[in-house]
């Protein structure tokens, strides 16, 4: 049975399905309105994220935002975007860093919570379990993917993860700010654009 959308999402905000395998215990961080017209698709939230509850409340999230050159305001607003990761909670922290999204996720709510938001225009994939669920085909890597942000639909980014572990790779790959990131902060300003001009009644609904 296909559940309305609200309670779809207080069922994901519940889940438990994965609670023996997450060190710090469930805490689904998610961010969703039927309204939304652009969704981020980033990999699971951090130990910093998993405390707040709030998406993308880190350092990762501020170098995010400056990517594509929108406020706090704006990116909080869930009639305008939807921040929906691979994994919802906190999987802990490996030898390398945080540990991949739990397997379980994706499988039990994606489909489902896709299914709701019928008005996304612009799709940012941050990394590479968010690509090989999003991008129809990918490169060799990801560097090579996210290279190629000009070969996808209009409406799909390829993105590397705005985390500062990430600093070296922006030295290395320069083209990333030269020619990516205006491309990106155009077409979200578009997209953005074309909800603000409608009239908008209720404060932050498009």
């Amino acid at each position: 049975m296909t559940l309305p959308f609200k309670e779809l999402v207080e069922t994901v905000r519940q889940c438990r399905l994965c609670e023996a395998s997450l060190p710090f215990g469930p805490r689904p961080v998610l961010q969703v309105d039927p309204r939304a017209k652009i969704l981020i698709v980033g990999q699971a939230p951090g130990r910093r994220v998993h405390e707040s509850g709030v998406p993308f409340d880190d350092p990762s999230g501020d170098r995010l935002r400056e990517w594509l050159g929108i406020s706090r305001e704006t990116f909080y607003d869930p009639t305008r975007i939807a921040l929906l990761p691979m994994g919802f909670c906190y999987p802990g922290t490996g030898k390398s860093g945080d540990l991949p999204p739990r397997p379980e996720c994706a499988p039990a709510w994606r489909v489902q919570l896709l299914e709701g938001l019928k008005h996304i225009e612009l799709t940012l994939v941050i990394g590479q379990y968010a690509q090989k669920w999003h991008l129809p085909t990918m490169h060799k890597n990801l560097t090579e993917t996210v290279r190629a942000w000009q070969e996808y639909d209009e409406g799909l980014f390829p993105l590397p993860h705005p985390s500062p572990r990430n600093n070296i790779w922006l030295k290395k790959n320069p083209w990333f700010a030269e020619s990516l990131l205006p491309g990106l902060k155009r077409k979200v300003s578009d997209v953005l654009a074309s909800c603000n001009q409608r009239p908008r009644a209720p404060r932050g609904v498009c």
